[in-house]
């Protein structure tokens, strides 16, 4: 399963709309994502990012609601591989 998740834009590179990049940051690990999809695209962003390229821009209101929900998907993943554990 692949997702599409959000990150922080740290940095901008590039003046052509097509081959612009930009420095994203997902909670400390900084990735350089393509910016074509979104032009307006400003630091300070948060962005949808998918396979290296941002798709969309989010508000830190709703980027903070999807590290929640990734936060709880990553809990009942644990939870579910120590039932296994110790029910075998």
């Amino acid at each position: 399963m692949c997702l599409a998740i959000p990150g922080k834009l740290m940095s901008i590179e590039g003046t052509d709309p097509m081959e612009r990049t930009g420095k994203v940051s997902f909670g400390g690990i900084i990735k350089e994502v393509n910016l074509a999809y979104v032009p307006e695209a400003k630091i300070g962003d948060y962005l949808i990012t998918h396979v290296g390229f941002a798709l969309s821009i989010v508000d830190e209101e709703e980027a903070n609601e999807i590290f929640t929900y990734l936060k709880e998907m990553e809990e009942c993943a644990e939870a579910e591989e120590n039932e296994r554990a110790i029910h075998g």
